[in-house]
């Protein structure tokens, strides 16, 4: 299927090789080699993304205007295929094709406090650009993606219908998150009083998703925009936050591994508000540290949600595994709280600076 896929992309020929590539969860990725040059293949989850042609008019949209307003960023949008498609529908499954970035590659997870810089700005300045991008102009490929409140209401409907065999493994994770139910509070009174500006956001800010120079380590620009849409700027800061933070990630089970790097922190705040500092509002700013809290607890929400209505959403590769991910989001949103003051710190610290 493969070649007849690289076929209608006229990228077919003796000398084209492809193998997998990356680490996605989500869609099937693979890098395609060609006397022409490198390009990266992707297959869609149409059980995710259910209208990936709506995917495909987002990122039309959003190249067209970047390359008016800001025609010196590389977007790296779908090539078209024979019939002039950006995706192609074959045998059920969906596909599209990007040119490969010469001289790019990504990290699946953060090492340095200046990979986090380099994300940060990336992903500021990706949402700075598009500050004045009219957000009705975009489709929602995942609606209520980060709607906290709807969340927290499919956590209470599945506490009333799960069983009690999973109530019972749950309920040191059930107690956590009831004593953490202030942060789904905060959000209620945040959206009431509109003090955040909905604007266009990438909405899956995990290192991966940021091509670095291999030889300098500097940002090139951000990638895999399925998750574009209208939103919060908590929403990508926070998801910074809950996946750079850590040393390792939330399938690990060893709990007492989980901690959170400050200076990892103050290398996100530098290299996002390098970017983004003159766009938010002062209520914006203030809420900054709260994103981090807004998207771990959420995450923790989903896990613990799937686990009890018996892992029909993430899935589970072994028993309790959605609790055990859930434990871990948890436990890293405790070690963000006991961090909180020492982030206000650091934060009053920059702003005095630039003052002066």
């Amino acid at each position: 299927m493969i070649l007849e896929v690289l076929k209608a992309f006229n990228l077919d020929g003796p000398e084209t090789e492809y193998s997998l590539f990356g680490g996605g969860l989500i869609n099937n990725t693979w890098k395609v080699s060609t006397k022409n040059g490198d390009f990266i293949l992707q297959q869609i989850n149409t059980d995710i993304f259910t209208s990936p042609e709506d995917i495909i008019e987002n990122i039309v949209n959003l190249k067209s205007y970047l390359h008016q307003t800001a025609p010196e960023y590389l977007f790296v949008g779908p090539i078209q295929n024979n019939s002039g498609q950006s995706v192609l529908n074959i045998g059920g499954y969906t596909f599209r094709i990007f040119p490969f970035v010469p001289e790019s590659i990504t990290i699946d997870k953060v090492v340095h406090p200046n990979q986090a810089y380099q994300a940060a700005k990336q992903f500021g300045q990706f949402s700075r650009l598009l500050k004045d991008f009219d957000v009705s102009k975009i489709n929602f490929p995942l609606r209520d993606f980060h709607n906290l409140s709807l969340r927290v209401a499919q956590y209470r409907q599945a506490l009333k219908l799960a069983d009690e065999s999973r109530l019972s493994a749950a309920a040191w994770a059930i107690q956590q998150l009831a004593k953490h139910m202030d942060i789904a509070q905060k959000y209620d009174e945040i959206i009431a009083s509109n003090r955040l500006k909905v604007r266009i956001f990438h909405h899956d800010t995990k290192i991966s998703n940021v091509l670095l120079h291999r030889d300098t380590g500097l940002g090139i620009c951000v990638i895999d925009l399925d998750t574009v849409m209208q939103g919060y700027f908590i929403s990508d800061v926070g998801d910074m936050m809950r996946t750079y933070l850590s040393p390792v990630t939330e399938e690990e089970t060893d709990f007492s591994l989980i901690d959170i790097r400050v200076e990892i922190f103050e290398a996100i705040y530098r290299g996002y508000m390098s970017e983004m500092d003159t766009v938010l509002t002062s209520s914006e700013r203030e809420l900054f540290i709260y994103a981090g809290q807004f998207i771990i607890f959420m995450q923790a929400l989903r896990f613990l949600t799937d686990f009890l209505n018996g892992d029909i959403y993430y899935g589970a590769t072994y028993p309790e595994q959605n609790l055990n991910r859930a434990k871990n989001q948890i436990h890293l949103l405790n070690k963000y709280t006991e961090k909180i003051a020492a982030f206000e710190k650091f934060i009053a610290t920059i702003e005095i600076k630039q003052v002066d």
